[in-house]
C-alpha cells in the first residue's frame, strides 16, 4: 500500500502501523492537510522549531524562465525510460514505509536492516518523516508547482489518479525525505557513506525518472533534506535515539543477514546515471 503525505488512512491500514512500529507516508502536499499519522508518532520537531524553509528554498520555477523550461525538456527526454530496468526501480522508490527504505538502502549499508535488529531506528523513521513533510508542505502551498505531467504528456511509473492527484510539485517530498535518512545513514555508518549517498540521490531520481516531479524540485529536495537534518540535531531526543540506532547498527553490520548480492550487482549500474549515459 503507497501512503501520501496529507492523505487520509483507513483504521486497518493505522493497525498495521501499529502493529509494524509505524508506517511513513510518502510525500505529496495537499492544500488544506489532514493528519498523517497516528497521535503518538511525534515529529522529533514540528513546524514551530523547523527553519522557515519557504525562505531558504530558492522560488519555484515560473512559466518563461529558464529553470521552468528545463524541467519541460528533462521530463520530455526521460520519458524514453518507460520500461527499462531504470523504470522499474523507480516504481519500487515510490514506496518509502520503514520496511522499504531499509531493504532498498541494504545494498549501500551491507547489511539488511529489519524492526528486529535495529528497532530504534526503525521508530525513527516516521518521525523523521513529519518533520519532513511538514519542511515540504509549509513551501508546496504556497507556489503550488504543478507536476510536470500536468503540463506535458507522457507516461508516469504511478497511478497519476491516486494519491498524488491534486498535490504539487516543489519542492520533492520524496526526496526530502530520503535524502534526510541518507544523510543519517552515513552518518551512522561513515565508511559506507559514498554508498548510502549515492543510493540517496538515487531516490530523488527516481522520482524524476516517474514523471512525478520535476528536476528544480529534485534538486531543491536534496537541499530541503539537508535542513531538516541539520534541524533535527538541535532536538535532544533525536540525537539520544540517534545513538541509540548507531549501537544496533554496528551490531547488525557484524551479525547480519547480509543483503541479497545478486540484486544488489543488478541495482549497482541503475544508480550511475538516470539520464542514459555512464557516470565517469
Amino acid at each position: 500500500m503507497a501512503w501520501t503525505f496529507g492523505m487520509a488512512a483507513p483504521k486497518a491500514a493505522w493497525a498495521t502501523v501499529a502493529l509494524a512500529g509505524a508506517a511513513l507516508l510518502t510525500m505529496g502536499a495537499d492544500p488544506a492537510p489532514r493528519p498523517i499519522m497516528p497521535p503518538q508518532l511525534q515529529p522529533y520537531l514540528g513546524k514551530a522549531a523547523l527553519p522557515d524553509t519557504l525562505k531558504i528554498l530558492p522560488p519555484a520555477p515560473q512559466a518563461g524562465d529558464i529553470r521552468y523550461e528545463t524541467d519541460r525538456k528533462m521530463f520530455l527526454s526521460t520519458r524514453k525510460l518507460k520500461d527499462t530496468p531504470r523504470w522499474a526501480l523507480a516504481i519500487n522508490d515510490d514506496n518509502l514505509s520503514p520496511q522499504a527504505i531499509m531493504k532498498d538502502f541494504s545494498c549501500a549499508l551491507g547489511v539488511q536492516l529489519t524492526a528486529q535488529n535495529a528497532p530504534k531506528f526503525t521508530s525513527m523513521i516516521p518521525r523523521i518523516g513529519r518533520d519532513a513533510s511538514v519542511a515540504t508542505n509549509m513551501t508546496k502551498d504556497v507556489w503550488k508547482r504543478q507536476r510536470p505531467f500536468t503540463i506535458d504528456k507522457g507516461p508516469i511509473c504511478i497511478d497519476p489518479n491516486g494519491p498524488i492527484k491534486g498535490t504539487y510539485d516543489y519542492p520533492s517530498g520524496h526526496n526530502t525525505y530520503s535524502w534526510a535518512i541518507g544523510l543519517i545513514l552515513a552518518e551512522l555508518a561513515p565508511d559506507r557513506a559514498t554508498e548510502i549517498l549515492t543510493r540517496a540521490r538515487a531516490y530523488g531520481e527516481s522520482r524524476l525518472v516517474c514523471g512525478v516531479h520535476n528536476m528544480s524540485a529534485v534538486e531543491t529536495g536534496r537541499t530541503n533534506g539537508s535542513i531538516v537534518v541539520a534541524a533535527l540535531h538541535s532536538s535532544p531526543a533525536f540525537r539520544a535515539d540517534l545513538e541509540t540506532a548507531r549501537t544496533e547498527i554496528a551490531a547488525a553490520r557484524k551479525a547480519g543477514p547480509a543483503p541479497d548480492a545478486a540484486a544488489c550487482a543488478k541495482e549497482a549500474p541503475l544508480l550511475a546515471s538516470p539520464y542514459g549515459k555512464p557516470a565517469p
